[in-house]
């Protein structure tokens, strides 16, 4: 059982040490690591990942959670769940330390300045993993583009989009769900 505490622990701590840019840059990583342990099918960590989206706190930490919870119960989510904020931590507390001595540094400005687009490509990749599993429209990724210009281009907070989805969700569920399911009877 140790080995088994062990092996979870080695491996969400290097998801936790090796993501640059946090949430949905540890997406891969983590769905290919737990898909080729074959702890889940990469349609049970798809459906894992939309409900910790839902869920408050970091969505990695509850994906990791959920992972441990599913393989070992409350033992395995805690270890798992300490393998993923336990290298974070360090390494911020490392920076912390010494960034005063560093934060006029050219050559620190510039590898920081470097990782940036990496980040953003990092964090698109699963937003296009998720698109292509849910085999969404092209339709349907209107709505998204949208909110991400109102917030990119216009800095709309993304509470108010979080509160717009949810009216829209709770509109189309209650209301226009069935007035469309009528009309294809």
């Amino acid at each position: 059982m140790i080995i088994n505490y062990l092996k979870l622990f080695f491996t969400f701590a290097k998801i936790g040490m090796f993501t640059i840019g946090g949430g949905y840059a540890m997406i891969p990583l983590i769905e290919r690591e737990i898909v080729k342990k074959q702890w889940m099918s990469k349609e049970e960590f798809m459906e894992m990942f939309a409900l910790t989206q839902s869920l408050p706190g970091v969505f990695a930490v509850n994906i990791s959670i959920f992972v441990g919870y599913k393989l070992y119960k409350v033992g395995g989510s805690l270890v798992c769940a300490l393998a993923t904020i336990l290298p974070s931590f360090v390494i911020m507390m490392i920076i912390a330390m010494f960034f005063s001595r560093f934060q006029d540094n050219q050559i620190m400005v510039r590898i920081f300045n470097g990782i940036r687009p990496a980040v953003v490509a990092l964090i698109l990749f699963p937003c296009i993993s998720a698109v292509r599993a849910l085999k969404l429209k092209y339709l349907q990724l209107v709505v998204p583009a949208i909110a991400t210009l109102l917030i990119w281009q216009f800095g709309l907070s993304p509470v108010y989009i979080v509160l717009a989805g949810i009216v829209g969700g709770m509109v189309y569920t209650l209301w226009l769900k069935e007035k469309i399911k009528g009309k294809r009877v």
